[in-house]
């Protein structure tokens, strides 16, 4: 579809034209998704669309900066910690979490401060076992 529209024609005729002779050379048989419903159709518009379609392909989880993803990774975990079933699970949700902020501590990222220390596990599992009467 290299060749220029040849003077005289009107554009939509010899776009037309164009698109009639490679349906029939077969050229659109073979495209992927052909004969399916486009996958967003009934979505509402978001301008951002292409933006998080780029960050979900490189498996970019956030926009945040490091500091302040990891940030929200520890106030995730805080926030999971009064669904959890037992004192171990406490421990497995903020002990990786900690080893995150010991090393952002160590080794500051690129962005704002990190602005929070380690959690206190221990802590965290006495205020687990008082919410659930544990004493």
């Amino acid at each position: 579809m290299t060749e220029r529209k040849p003077p005289g024609v009107s554009f939509e005729s010899w776009t037309d034209r164009q698109i009639r002779e490679a349906e029939e050379r077969g050229a659109f048989a073979d495209l992927p998704g052909f004969g399916k419903p486009l996958a967003e159709v009934d979505e509402p518009y978001d301008e951002l669309w292409w933006i998080r379609k780029k960050m979900a392909r490189e498996g970019m989880t956030s926009m945040l900066p490091p500091a302040l993803a990891l940030r929200k990774e520890a106030e995730d975990a805080l926030a999971a910690v009064a669904a959890a079933p037992s004192e171990r699970a406490v421990r497995d949700l903020l002990e990786p979490v900690n080893e995150k902020i010991a090393a952002a501590l160590l080794r500051p990222p690129p962005g704002p401060p990190l602005g929070r220390g380690r959690i206190d596990v221990d802590e965290a599992v006495r205020e687990w076992r008082e919410a659930r009467g544990k004493a």
